[in-house]
């Protein structure tokens, strides 16, 4: 929080000064509620309100006027999944005049739903919202992870299904197009003007962590084989970002060139990892001895700078501090160190449960609509059914314009 300027004379609360981008912001928030969960330490209790609340934009789905330069899915879908962690954490609620946490999380959905693009690709969310914007033509990942993610609890917390059809539909997208393979290892994203015909192979850890997390709770609604299924073999994919039992950023890490972004994503992999266990309590063991291992190691590398407890990126270096710092690095840190205590911090609560934020059906539309259910994801085995039936009726017509012939 030494990095944050927002709530200071001048400042503009939710943001980070450059060279961050307005995303980690609430990415960081996230760290922040999930900081008062594990510990219940209120310390920065207010301020997380103040800059959560101050983001929302006018139709309160986290879509700020001052953003549109920069803000994508992948953007807004960090802070809706940060109000959502608060809903489900009892976080304390703002004031009644104010936005909710759950209405806020649904805000998010509702937006981002009505954007789903089958023009290209047969479906899936933009990169970015706008035109203008770079990255416009790229289908990502991340985006659909964070959407994906986020459908999954709100059909937890509500009860509502038609938010775990939309994760069902976005789950089968990725599959379909090549953005997850059959062995759940989870890509970076292909360009729309190819109709996502080439897939960007780069693997991230927090691509592996959202989705993981989102397949949690739907084996945890379900109790399904399926989904059980889905849950280890992400699992089993997160190897490649584990070096010694020490979680790295396996893309740049190594040589150097994790850029500002990426230096913060490892914080969402052990996020969404410790935040697996209360879902999917299969994987308790397989998920702390990771857990545990990196944290050592992290706590060793915060041992920098001029007050000689500066976090730096290369957990695998020891205690020989890598030279780097920044939110990232900390925020990294933070959340793998403090995600060994999930086994003493409560399950996530619903509305049935003891969830006490106010939702609203109709947020982020203007109060003008209520998203509908989500079109039908042509998959790889509707495609090869397909093919069979068409065989079948060639051959049919073929028997029959024989006996014709005869």
């Amino acid at each position: 929080m030494v990095y944050y300027e927002g709530n200071r004379t001048g400042g503009s609360p939710g943001t980070l000064p450059w060279p961050y981008y307005w995303w980690e912001a609430g990415a960081m928030f996230g760290a922040m509620i999930d900081y008062w969960y594990y510990t219940g330490d209120t310390t920065y209790n207010d301020v997380t309100t103040q800059a959560m609340l101050y983001q929302t934009g006018p139709d309160k789905d986290y879509m700020p006027p001052n953003q549109t330069t920069t803000e994508g899915n992948d953007d807004q879908g960090f802070w809706g999944i940060a109000a959502m962690s608060a809903a489900e954490a009892n976080f304390p609620n703002p004031p009644s005049n104010q936005p909710q946490w759950l209405a806020l999380a649904q805000g998010v959905f509702n937006s981002q739903a009505v954007r789903w693009d089958n023009t290209t690709c047969r479906g899936g969310l933009k990169w970015q919202i706008f035109p203008f914007n770079n990255g416009y033509n790229y289908k990502n990942s991340i985006s659909q992870g964070c959407f994906f993610n986020l459908a999954a609890r709100l059909g937890k917390y509500t009860g509502n299904t038609t938010y775990t059809q939309w994760a069902e539909t976005t789950w089968d997208w990725m599959s379909a197009v090549g953005l997850m393979d059959k062995d759940y290892y989870v890509y970076d994203g292909s360009d729309d003007t190819i109709n996502c015909t080439q897939i960007n192979h780069i693997q991230w850890t927090y691509n592996a962590g959202v989705m993981l997390l989102g397949a949690a709770y739907m084996y945890n609604m379900t109790e399904s084989d399926m989904w059980k299924g889905r849950v280890e073999g992400l699992l089993n994919s997160t190897h490649v970002f584990f070096q010694n039992g020490i979680m790295n950023e396996v893309a740049c890490e190594a040589n150097g060139k994790c850029n500002t972004d990426q230096k913060s994503f490892k914080a969402y992999l052990a996020r969404w990892m410790a935040a697996t266990i209360k879902m999917a309590p299969f994987t308790h063991d397989f998920i702390m001895d990771k857990l545990k291992t990196s944290a050592a190691a992290a706590a060793q590398q915060c041992s920098g700078g001029e007050n000689g407890r500066t976090c730096g990126l290369k957990w695998t270096n020891g205690s020989h501090w890598d030279g780097t710092y920044g939110v990232g690095q900390q925020m990294a840190a933070l959340e793998v160190i403090q995600s060994n205590l999930i086994d003493f911090a409560r399950g996530p609560v619903t509305n049935t449960t003891g969830g006490t934020s106010p939702g609203d059906y109709s947020a982020g539309s203007s109060g003008s609509s209520v998203v509908s259910k989500p079109p039908k994801v042509v998959t790889r085995s509707d495609r090869v059914g397909a093919g069979i039936l068409t065989t079948i009726l060639c051959l049919g017509v073929i028997g029959g314009t024989w006996w014709l012939i005869v």
